[in-house]
């Protein structure tokens, strides 16, 4: 869940304006176009994942449909975080990937964004532990690689239609048995994903969810083949990722990373070994993309873990010495000036934006001719209709 209140994007008043950084004729820009892998892109803004709640049943309404074209002009939109199983979810009132009327409801969406022009991919989601017994299965607890409760909260529907936050369920530990079994709902998300008009998918490995709830050492107490060294806690992460490449191509396959975030009581004492190791095993594939949170998700851009402050362009370098050649995708507190900055230095082939893009549908438009921008209404931000989702205006 990539929550928009804590999404980083540095505050935006209705009266601010911008100045350009002073670029070279040679130099990319946000509004050039690129490749990234099996799609085209007509410019390197990107809309980030945001949770909205706005799914009854999880299933997308026509008015998700209306709010993704509203910002069709963008480069490329990632959904909102989306359940590839019921087990998957974690939120009240987002949407699944797994049943035929959420699938019919996307297809909405997917239509009504190419028909406006516009890019999308689905970002594939396993909450794992971040999940309350009400919203699983029977009431089941919810999974995690170990039974560790985190310390996290998730929101749910009250009788009278309010939304509440709630602390997370106790967990229990997967049995090995069942690995296999998830990797086979994300195969099959990944092929409903394409089937209901998606240009690609991103698999969600961030924030304290199921994939990075196994990477990282503070949840990931297993003594099997998934726990223990790097090698083995990134596995789940890998055959995920092998399942999703071998049914609809790399090419059409993104991946989001958080190194050092404390999102959703994740923590490891040794990011930098750990991320270098991701990386450079997906350098492997030749994945459309890799989205990087850089910081605390929704927080500081310096958030460090362990003893030392994390190394992004390090991690980048590993990846391209490792044979790695997708888009590099940034995140987190990126006001316009330090996006323009960091494409036109080549430190970034893409930026993704998040309440900047909730509150301007048109932000490729406001950032090219350095108008104002809208400020977000942080109160609409989660459950609702149309205020403060499809009502923001836009240039005349």
């Amino acid at each position: 869940m990539k929550l928009p209140g804590r999404s980083g994007r540095r505050r935006q008043n209705s009266s601010q304006k911008f100045k350009p950084c002073k670029e070279r004729s040679s130099m990319s820009t946000l509004f050039d176009p690129i490749q990234v892998g099996d799609i085209e892109l007509a410019n390197r803004i990107v809309m980030a994942p945001l949770t909205r709640n706005r799914s009854p049943n999880a299933v997308p309404t026509a008015l998700t449909a209306t709010y993704y074209s509203q910002r069709a002009t963008a480069g490329l939109l990632i959904t909102e975080a989306t359940a590839i199983s019921h087990q998957g979810q974690g939120y009240a009132d987002v949407p699944g990937l797994y049943a035929p009327d959420q699938l019919a409801g996307w297809k909405t969406v997917t239509d009504a964004v190419h028909a406006a022009g516009g890019k999308i991919v689905v970002q594939m989601w396993h909450v794992g532990r971040i999940s309350h017994n009400t919203l699983q299965p029977g009431g089941a607890a919810p999974v995690a690689p170990s039974a560790i409760t985190a310390k996290s909260k998730t929101f749910l529907i009250n009788a009278d239609g309010s939304g509440t936050f709630a602390e997370t369920s106790q967990p229990r530990a997967l049995e090995l048995a069942e690995l296999p079994g998830i990797v086979e709902d994300y195969r099959k998300a990944a092929r409903a994903a394409i089937d209901a008009g998606f240009d690609g998918v991103e698999l969600h490995s961030a924030n304290g969810y199921l994939i990075d709830q196994f990477l990282r050492s503070g949840s990931n107490h297993r003594t099997d083949a998934y726990g223990g060294s790097i090698e083995n806690r990134a596995r789940f992460l890998l055959e995920v990722l092998d399942a999703i490449t071998n049914e609809i191509g790399a090419g059409r396959t993104g991946i989001r990373i958080s190194p050092v975030t404390p999102a959703n009581d994740s923590s490891d004492p040794e990011p930098q070994p750990l991320f270098t190791y991701v990386v450079e095993k997906l350098a492997a594939y030749k994945l459309a993309y890799i989205h990087i949170i850089e910081g605390a998700t929704g927080g500081p851009r310096d958030f460090q873990q362990g003893d030392k402050p994390f190394d992004y362009a390090a991690l980048r370098s590993a990846y391209k010495h490792a044979g790695g050649k997708a888009a590099w995708m940034v995140n987190n507190a990126y006001d316009p000036v330090l996006a323009e900055t960091v494409v036109a230095k080549g430190e970034a082939d893409l930026v993704a934006f998040g309440k900047l893009l909730l509150a301007n549908p048109d932000l490729v438009k406001r950032l090219r001719e350095r108008t104002e921008l809208n400020t977000p209404d942080n109160a609409t931000f989660y459950g609702g209709g149309a205020k403060g989702y499809t009502d923001y205006p836009a240039l005349a």
